[in-house]
């Protein structure tokens, strides 16, 4: 079964379509950024000030999510896939030996993904004299016109990510975006800081004619 996992993540057709994750969930949050709140401003059936409150409120909220999600969801997901896989499923793959963890294993990927002539160079820029030297990795990025790109790593670290994009969007981070939202309404003067305490009512007395 392990193989057969280890098939599907390393198909590169997989690994193009997932390779992606982070750029989609993000072009589409954007869109729903600037969509929804579009939308509830050009409905004539709302009045002016709900229409901004609204519009406003519907804003930060898909802003919020997309912070949250690039900041903290994406970069827990991707490194926990890389390192889940490396202790556990994909243990005794030697691809996943190669790497320390997934940033210097995306760090790689990016290089690789460049022509012969951009990496020497950006390697020669780089001040990080031990770069890669381990394992052979330096030597594929500055030998090789076509360097190794491990498609099982990209595919089990993307995979991390989409899942992450599913449970971070749906779960976490409406929940976290519940508790800054309101304070910040307030802070654009948009919606009133509730009462800790409830206003005393005006205790009128009444003269009763005897």
């Amino acid at each position: 079964m392990i193989s057969a996992i280890a098939n599907g993540l390393s198909n590169s057709t997989l690994a193009n379509i997932a390779q992606n994750t982070t750029a989609s969930v993000s072009i589409e949050t954007t869109l729903k950024s600037i969509g929804r709140p579009g939308f509830i401003l050009i409905d004539n059936d709302i009045s002016p000030a709900t229409k901004k409150y609204a519009a406003a409120k519907e804003f930060l909220y898909q802003a919020t999510c997309l912070a949250i999600y690039l900041a903290v969801i994406t970069p827990v997901f991707k490194k926990g896939a890389f390192t889940l896989a490396k202790k556990t499923f994909f243990k005794n793959k030697p691809e996943f030996a190669k790497f320390k963890n997934a940033l210097e294993y995306l760090d790689y990927h990016n290089l690789a993904s460049k022509s012969l002539t951009n990496r020497r160079a950006s390697l020669s820029k780089d001040h990080s004299v031990d770069k890669f030297m381990h394992n052979g990795l330096r030597e594929e990025l500055i030998n090789k016109e076509t360097p190794e790109k491990y498609p099982l790593i990209k595919g089990t670290i993307e995979l991390g990510s989409l899942i992450g994009s599913v449970l971070g969007l749906a779960i976490f981070a409406p929940q976290i975006s519940h508790y800054t939202i309101h304070p910040m309404l307030r802070a654009l003067g948009m919606e009133k800081k509730e009462l800790s305490q409830k206003e005393p009512k005006n205790n009128v007395k009444l003269d009763k004619k005897a």
